[in-house]
């Protein structure tokens, strides 16, 4: 689960965490400020305006101020203080955080993965552990229940595609209101200035913002976090001021009793105005998303010791100023702060919502690399900003979408209300769906009693789906624009998982017998040239129908075959010497290999990876290594030679229990190489032939499915296959591009499959 507090991820892998120094922490935590707690600190700016907005203006006493402030401590501090901070951050995936790093535990304790050519070696990796604590009835019943009811992981993973779709509308709402919030203050000093000189200040900061992504993260938190410093200070500072100024009282309405008089006096009203309070509580997702960023104590530390209590000092000092003029509350932020210091203020206000904005596009492009991983998403370019610091990345193509729905967004609506209707209901339903994967998290992942889930779900849920009920109601007046942009997210990610899955089903029901296309050899005047192949496939075991195709229309193939398989594996990293996993296909005089290359689901399929010369390497190492290490395997061999028919996919099957990575055999390569420089035992025949083929060169023959929807298929199938998803397929970034695959080595063979 979670890392102990006394190491520290640094950002990177969990392999990397290092014994943790107070100054390592306090680092991290000043830096956390720049990128994970912007959003939430800019929250003061917009949440008293949007919760009285409407018919609750006609509740403008002081049982009302003290009940909404009330409303606002006891949510920020159940939710952001003991739900994030203390409960759900302890749940990270190997230190990523997130709705898909919950989801990744649950797939990895209760077989729930929806990915394809998971192997029971996998399971062998060290970030897969699953701790190897006492399974208890409940979780068994509940694993149970997942496992024999394929209906049910479905519905959880379309309820993990909910909240992950909401979360990336929320990467479009935030820079909108936090922004335009922001530059609005500016008409209080300035009446004459129109609406659209605000609307299109608030553009042109945005488009800035958005430029200025390709710098990264690292660069991005050190510019933005002395802003957000700078900001809770002031914020906090003036809350203290307007407390002892204008109603030193305000201490009784953290009071839960006044939440009860607050609904009591207004009613309907008051309920439908907690869509403005939960506007107090954005960016706590955020601040778990971003997570792998830097680590859960410095997250921990930050916010404890500072965001919290500068936040509720300025929600408070803002209610007491509210408590004596009932008049300003349209525009109390800036009304509460003292004339002399407006300026000042201001200027760091416009800072800090573009800082505010910095955290939710950070965590898309975190959640957007975790669904190509996953299968849920077209691969796009991802570029890793940071060589020390690996979970800092930039999706130029995200990035553009992004500014592009943000200034939408701003030009369409330019009120600050309807954003945040529409805000409230994307963030409820993230922390909802949040929620449920917890529940499911202390079950399953935990081992805790069915009662403690049940507990958990009720008391956080609840509060959740009051909040949800109260944002549905402003569906109409702006809360229709998260559902949207989520229905279209969605839309997207379930069409390519479906296609995707279906093109594996296809390959594996394909599969072809290397014995019948070697039988068929003198018939087609096949021929073995020189080089080496290499055929990319889905496929972990079995011959693909591609390369059945290929050779079928050109028979010939090269001397040394490699098949390829690059797979993603349910656990965020992989280490570099686990990355290639290498097995023999068929017999040993067909000079064939398996390699199966695994990533993360936040690994970075790096461009510059230098494959060829390390797939060669290890094919190498694994050769030399395999009389060295097993007897079995030769054993094996020399019966397939005797019986000639023998089933290469059961050949292929057993030779998956003698699979290397190269971690093991490099010693062993080392030291044939050392002995045959020093006049001792060189290398084998069959490596030696191996780096003769490199030297003839290499071929990469890359299979390219198109799907089409049978005849037979409904409208909306073959409109989501034939048009859709094939339009996803032509426009995402190919095999072949993310490996460096050279154009004048590549091999493409087409083929149709019908869904």
């Amino acid at each position: 689960m979670n890392p102990s507090e006394e190491f520290l991820e640094q950002g990177i892998s969990q392999q990397n965490l290092r014994k943790a120094s107070c100054m390592t922490v306090a680092t991290l935590a000043y830096q956390s400020l720049g990128v994970v707690y912007g959003d939430l600190s800019t929250s003061p700016l917009y949440v008293y305006k949007t919760t009285f907005s409407g018919k609750l203006s006609l509740h403008e006493n002081d049982e009302e101020i003290y009940g909404v402030f009330s409303f606002i401590f006891w949510t920020f501090t159940l939710i952001a203080l003991f739900k994030y901070t203390l409960i759900v951050m302890s749940a990270d995936d190997n230190g990523e955080g997130g709705t898909f790093a919950l989801y990744s535990l649950l797939c990895r304790h209760a077989s729930l993965s929806i990915l394809p050519n998971q192997q029971a070696t996998d399971e062998k990796l060290s970030a897969y552990a699953t701790h190897g604590s006492v399974e208890t009835c409940q979780s068994s019943a509940l694993k149970s229940c997942f496992e024999k009811h394929p209906r049910f992981r479905t519905g959880l993973f379309i309820l993990v595609l909910l909240g992950t779709c909401m979360a990336i509308g929320d990467g479009v709402l935030t820079p909108t209101i936090s922004v335009l919030s922001a530059v609005s203050g500016v008409r209080l000093k300035i009446t004459a200035l129109h609406e659209n000189y605000v609307v299109l200040i608030s553009c042109v900061i945005i488009v800035g913002l958005f430029s200025l992504q390709h710098h990264g993260t690292n660069r991005v938190a050190f510019m933005f976090a002395p802003i957000v410093a700078a900001w809770l200070l002031c914020i906090s500072s003036i809350g203290i001021y307007n407390i002892f100024r204008w109603n030193p009282d305000i201490f009784h309405a953290l009071s839960p009793v006044y939440m009860l008089k607050f609904l009591k006096r207004t009613g309907i009203e008051g309920w439908i105005s907690l869509g403005g309070v939960v506007l107090s509580i954005t960016g706590v997702e955020t601040m778990f998303a971003d997570l792998g960023h830097f680590s859960s104590l410095s997250i921990r530390v930050a916010f404890s010791f500072l965001v919290y209590p500068c936040l509720v000092l300025a929600y408070m000092g803002e209610a007491a100023f509210l408590s004596k003029h009932h008049e300003d509350i349209q525009r109390s932020f800036y009304k509460a702060i003292p004339e002399a210091v407006f300026w000042p203020v201001f200027i760091v206000a416009t800072f800090a919502a573009v800082v505010g904005s910095q955290a939710v596009i950070s965590a898309t492009f975190s959640i957007i690399s975790q669904c190509c991983a996953l299968n849920c998403f077209p691969f796009v370019k991802i570029i890793h900003t940071s060589s020390k610091i690996y979970g800092q990345i930039y999706i130029p193509e995200v990035n553009w979408i992004l500014m592009c729905l943000c200034l939408a967004v701003t030009i369409g609506l330019r009120d600050t209300n309807m954003m945040g209707h529409a805000y409230g209901l994307a963030v409820t339903t993230v922390m909802f769906v949040t929620t449920c994967l917890m529940a499911l998290v202390l079950i399953i992942v935990w081992k805790q009693r069915i009662a403690i889930a049940v507990a958990f779900l009720v008391i956080f849920g609840s509060m959740e789906l009051l909040y949800i009920s109260a944002s549905v109601y402003k569906i109409p007046e702006g809360g229709w624009i998260p559902l949207a942009l989520s229905f279209i997210f969605m839309a997207i990610m379930y069409i390519w998982n479906y296609g995707t899955t279906k093109k594996h089903e296809f390959d594996v029901e394909n599969k072809v017998s290397m014995n019948r296309i070697v039988c068929l050899g003198p018939s087609l005047g096949m021929v073995r040239v020189p080089g080496i192949g290499l055929i990319y496939t889905n496929l972990v075991s079995g011959v693909p129908a591609v390369f059945g195709h290929f050779v079928t229309n050109l028979p010939a193939f090269h001397q040394v075959l490699v098949f390829v398989c690059v797979k993603s594996i349910q656990v965020p990293f992989i280490s570099e010497k686990d990355r290639l996993m290498i097995s023999r296909v068929g017999p040993k005089e067909y000079c064939m290999f398996r390699c199966i290359v695994r990533y993360g689901y936040k690994d970075l399929q790096q461009e510059n990876y230098d494959f060829e010369n390390r797939l060669v390497s290890g094919i190498v190492q694994f050769v030399e290594a395999e009389e060295d290490t097993t007897l079995k395997t030769t054993f094996i061999s020399s019966c397939a030679r005797e019986v000639g028919n023998m089933d290469i996919e059961k050949f292929d099957a057993q030779n998956q229990d003698h699979s290397f990575t190269n971690s093991k055999s490099s010693d062993i390569l080392e030291t044939k190489i050392r002995k045959g420089h020093g006049g001792g035992a060189p290398l084998k025949d069959e490596s030696l032939q191996i780096l003769r083929a490199k030297e003839s060169g290499v071929a990469f023959i890359l299979g390219h499915s198109y799907a089409k929807a049978k005849k037979s298929s409904s409208i909306v199938k073959k409109f989501a296959i034939n048009v859709v998803y094939s339009f996803l397929s032509k426009n995402c970034r190919e095999p072949d591009v993310v490996l460096n695959v050279p154009h004048t080595s590549l091999l493409e063979v087409g083929m149709i499959y019908h869904v």
